[in-house]
């Protein structure tokens, strides 16, 4: 178990380093923008749909980590009001239900990139099929990362969210 939420925390590590590396693309692109239209009077047309791909791998893969640090809305004041088994139990069950989201999302934006792949996004001339990518990176990563959860979830001496992930096995 240790080794694979150590290869999870690479992923993480991975994920927000790509997406610190987009945020700076954006903002560039963004400071490109304003440039070109207020100081050369021509406005590069690439860089909205540009920012808009970059928006999509910031934010997607980010709210998949999102999922494993759990720093992802939850309301937890009725499953803690429940005896410890009980929230075992309940969080198992919520972290199948995600990982499931997760995996639908993975397969279903498969297809959307499969189907559209061969359509060009004029502005940029890549394929339509970059825009559901991050779509299915995020539902593998939040299908992994559930995993570890029931994992963790049934695995803990304590009950569910006790203590982090990092502070479970990782110590």
């Amino acid at each position: 178990m240790a080794i694979f939420s150590r290869t999870l925390d690479l992923f993480c590590r991975f994920v927000i380093i790509v997406a610190g590396v987009a945020l700076v693309g954006l903002v560039l692109m963004m400071g490109w923008m304003v440039f070109g239209r207020y100081v050369l009077n021509a406005t590069p047309t690439w860089v909205e749909r540009a920012a808009t791909l970059s928006i999509l791998c910031i934010a997607l893969p980010v709210a998949a980590v999102g999922v494993r640090e759990r720093f992802h809305l939850a309301v937890l004041g009725f499953r803690e009001s429940l005896p410890m088994q009980v929230q075992r139990w309940i969080a198992v069950g919520c972290d199948t239900l995600v990982g499931f989201f997760g995996l639908m999302m993975m397969i279903h934006s498969q297809e959307l990139v499969e189907m559209v792949w061969n359509f060009r996004i004029p502005l940029l001339g890549i394929s339509q099929g970059w825009t559901y990518v991050p779509l299915m990176v995020c539902g593998g990563l939040i299908t992994l990362f559930a995993i570890e959860q029931v994992l963790l979830d049934i695995l803990r001496k304590e009950g569910p969210e006790q203590r982090g992930i990092k502070a479970a096995f990782l110590e």
